[in-house]
């Protein structure tokens, strides 16, 4: 038998290969949570694009897709961000009336480690799919189909939401997305150079 390692580590966003050696766990430890992940938002991406071949009905599409959007912002929000990389995020209003954002991931002795593999789908459907929509909200515009704006605005809004909260919560709350982004290819950019170096 292998004894498991018990240590504290973070989820992985950008660093995966580097990671990738640290994990022991390369099984996925929630398939019914990894599952809806990315059901929810595949189909509404799915319903979205034929919509217009199986239904002549607009209202009915519309309702349909935002549907989706909202049991996929629940999921990921309140269930798979937790299960699958142990982070969360959420408002809350203070006794004063203030709004006030909180941002958690999940540390301490008795972290369970999160497999790579649940990672990846974790991040990865949660990054593709805004850029889908984004992708739609500018063919939309250009194709004059005003009418599915609305749509697809909200597909943008609830996905970004979630991307932006769990961004969040993996860098933390107090850290800026501009400073870690430059962090992030600066340490890119030595890498390449070192590798440059070492070739010549």
């Amino acid at each position: 038998m292998i004894p498991q390692d018990t240590n504290d580590e973070d989820v992985s966003l950008f660093d995966a290969e580097e990671d990738a050696g640290k994990r022991s766990k390369k099984n996925i430890k929630h398939p019914v949570a990894s599952f809806f992940h990315l059901f929810f938002r595949v189909s509404a991406t799915l319903v979205y694009l034929f919509c217009e071949l199986v239904s002549g009905s607009f209202i009915a599409s519309m309702v349909t897709i935002i549907l989706l959007l909202s049991c996929d912002f629940w999921t990921v929000k309140n269930i798979t961000g937790r299960l699958m990389v142990g982070l969360r995020w959420w408002n809350q209003v203070d006794d004063d009336g203030q709004s006030r954002w909180v941002f958690e991931s999940r540390k301490g002795a008795g972290k369970q480690q999160t497999s790579d593999s649940e990672s990846r789908i974790f991040w990865l459907g949660l990054i593709v799919c805004p850029v889908i929509w984004g992708i739609f909200a500018f063919s939309t515009l250009f194709s004059f189909k005003i009418k599915w704006m609305p749509v697809v605005i909200m597909g943008l809004v609830l996905q970004g939401a979630n991307l932006y909260g769990y961004v969040r919560c993996k860098v933390g709350a107090k850290t800026s997305l501009k400073n870690m982004a430059t962090n992030y290819f600066g340490r890119q950019f030595l890498k390449q150079t070192l590798s440059k170096e070492e070739e010549s």
